[in-house]
C-alpha cells in the first residue's frame, strides 16, 4: 500500500509577522506587511518598497554569537525549522535521525552577504575577508544547520528553482516519504535577497513595482494598473511526516500533502510562457499525482506575482487546466500582502493553503480594485470569504521557466 504523508507543523518568518495564527489572522483582516524603505543605501532605486521582516529576533533561537555566523536566509528557515517542529511535538532524541531529513528550496543564497564581503575585499584586503564568508552564502546552509541543530542523518539538501523552489522541495519530501527513504522530512523555503544587488538586479530587469503609491497598496496582482512585483524576505517551513509514523506518536494532523507536478517552460530564460501551457502541464500532473479531478479543487494558492505577463499567463494556464471549473473555483495571491519571497514564496504559501483548509476561509487578494480583462477569474477580491475547501493547490513558477504546485487536502 502506498503510504500517505501528512503534515504535522509548520512555523514562518513573514513581513506581517513570525507567528502563524497572528500573521494568518492579519492575512485574513487584509493587512500589508508591505513598506517603503527608510534606508539610505536603498533609497536610491526605482522600486523603494520591500516585504521585510522587522519583527524578527534571531537571539530568541540561537546564540548571539551563531547570529553572526548565518546569513539571514538561514536564520529565517532555522527558526521557522524550530517553530514548526515545535508545533508537531517532535523529540528527535526518540526518532531515528536515519530516517529523519532536511530538504528545502531557496533562489540565490546569501546574496546580501556576497556583497558586504565584495565591498570589504574591494576596500579592504583579503585579509579582511570573513571565514564565514562561504558557509553562510552558500544556498544549502539552510538544510545544514537545520540538520545540525537536530542531529539529522537522512537526505539533505537545497533546491534552487528560482521562485519554484519551495514547491519543488517539498515535492521532493513527499517522494522520500513515499518511497519509504524517511520517516520525517522538514521542507518548504527561505529567502532574504532585499539587498542592494538583489534590488539593483531586478529593478534593470524592470521586474519590480516603481509605483510612488502608499506601500500597502502597491501590490496589484491581477489588476489593470499592476506594474511589477515587491521584493520580500522570509521563510516557511513544514514539518511533512509518514502518516503512521504520525499516528504513532500521537502527532498533530495538519493536512495531507495529496500530489504534486512539475514542468518547465523551454522557452525563455524570465519571460513566462504567454498561453499557460506549462504551467497548466505542472498543474494537470499535480492532479493526477494526487488521483483528483479538475472539479474536486476548491482553492488555489496563486502565485500571482503583480507583473503584467505573468498573471495573465497564470490566468491561461488555470483555464487550460481546469476548464468550466476555473470560472467556479476562488483563488487570491497572498503576494497581495507580503510580497514576493522568491524561493521562500511557496514554503509561506503551502502554510496559507493549510490554513484556508483549516478554517474555511479563502484570504483575500487585496488592492484588486480595476481588475484586468484578460484576467477574469475569481481572485477573492479585497476581502477574505468563507469557502468549503476540503482539497487546495498552491502554484509557484520561477526564472528559467520552472512550474511547481502541489496539492494539499483535509485529513479524512
Amino acid at each position: 500500500m502506498a503510504k500517505r504523508v501528512v503534515v504535522t507543523g509548520f512555523g514562518l518568518v513573514s513581513p506581517l509577522g513570525v507567528s502563524v495564527e497572528d500573521v494568518w489572522r492579519r492575512l485574513c483582516a487584509g493587512e500589508s506587511g508591505i513598506r517603503r524603505f527608510h534606508e539610505e543605501p536603498l533609497m536610491v532605486f526605482r522600486s523603494q518598497v520591500a516585504g521585510l521582516c522587522d519583527d524578527f529576533v534571531p537571539e530568541k533561537y540561537v546564540s548571539v554569537k551563531d547570529t553572526k555566523k548565518l546569513d539571514r536566509f538561514t536564520l529565517f528557515a532555522l527558526a521557522s525549522a524550530i517553530d514548526a517542529v515545535r508545533a508537531g511535538g517532535i523529540d528527535f532524541s526518540r526518532e531515528d535521525p536515519f530516517r529523519c531529513g532536511v530538504i528545502t528550496g531557496c533562489g540565490v543564497g546569501g546574496l546580501g552577504e556576497i556583497t558586504r564581503q565584495q565591498d570589504r575585499l574591494r576596500n579592504m584586503g583579503p585579509a579582511k575577508i570573513s571565514p564565514y564568508t562561504i558557509p553562510k552564502i552558500m544556498a544549502n546552509a539552510a538544510p545544514g544547520h537545520i540538520a545540525i541543530h537536530y542531529g539529522l542523518h537522512g537526505p539533505c539538501y537545497s533546491v534552487a528553482t528560482a521562485c519554484a523552489s519551495a514547491n519543488n522541495a517539498m515535492a521532493e519530501a513527499f517522494r522520500a516519504i513515499k518511497l519509504g527513504e524517511a520517516d520525517i522530512i522538514i521542507t518548504g523555503g527561505t529567502e532574504s535577497a532585499v539587498s542592494e544587488l538583489g534590488i539593483a538586479g531586478f529593478c534593470a530587469m524592470r521586474a519590480l513595482t516603481e509605483s510612488e503609491d502608499p506601500p500597502e497598496t502597491v501590490s496589484r496582482p491581477f489588476d489593470r494598473l499592476r506594474g511589477g512585483f515587491v521584493i520580500a524576505e522570509g521563510a516557511g517551513i513544514l514539518v511533512f511526516e509518514e502518516l503512521n509514523h504520525a499516528k504513532k506518536r500521537c502527532a498533530p494532523i495538519l493536512g495531507e500533502v495529496l500530489g504534486c507536478g512539475s514542468t518547465c517552460d523551454g522557452c525563455h530564460i524570465t519571460q513566462p510562457d504567454a498561453d499557460g501551457t506549462y504551467p497548466a502541464a505542472a498543474m494537470g500532473a499535480t492532479l493526477r499525482s494526487a488521483s483528483l479531478a479538475p472539479d474536486e479543487i476548491d482553492y488555489i494558492n496563486l502565485h500571482g506575482t503583480a507583473t503584467k505577463l505573468g498573471d495573465t499567463a497564470e490566468t491561461n494556464a488555470i483555464k487550460r487546466a481546469f476548464g468550466d471549473h476555473a470560472y467556479k473555483m476562488p483563488m487570491s495571491s497572498t503576494k497581495s500582502q507580503v510580497g514576493h519571497l522568491l524561493g521562500g514564496s511557496g514554503g509561506l504559501e503551502a502554510i496559507f493553503s493549510l490554513l484556508t483548509i483549516r478554517d474555511g476561509l479563502a484570504p483575500p487578494t487585496i488592492n484588486l480594485t480595476e481588475p484586468d480583462p484578460d484576467c477574469d477569474l475569481d481572485y477573492v477580491p479585497l476581502k477574505a470569504r468563507e469557502i468549503k475547501a476540503r482539497r487546495v493547490m498552491s502554484n509557484s513558477f520561477g526564472f528559467g521557466g520552472h512550474n511547481a504546485c502541489i496539492a494539499f487536502g483535509k485529513f479524512e
